[in-house]
């Protein structure tokens, strides 16, 4: 329920209010039925927790994957 607490709105400055409110209201209904986000497995950046190998001598011979 809206309320007006203050002031004296014509009835074209209520319906413009309340065409707002039901805008956003709307669009939150909307947004709430959209795709949820996805799982954090298929999250590329679970697989980089640990820092990788600095570069050295045999850092050719070193694999990304955490053995």
């Amino acid at each position: 329920m809206i309320r007006v607490v203050r002031g004296n709105p014509t009835p074209e400055e209520l319906a413009a209010a309340l065409a707002v409110v039901r805008a956003r209201a709307a669009a939150t209904a909307a947004q709430e039925g959209a795709a949820p986000p996805p799982p954090q497995w298929s999250d590329p950046a679970r697989i980089a927790r640990s820092r990788s190998p600095l570069p050295g001598p045999r850092a050719w011979a070193r694999t990304f994957w955490p053995v």
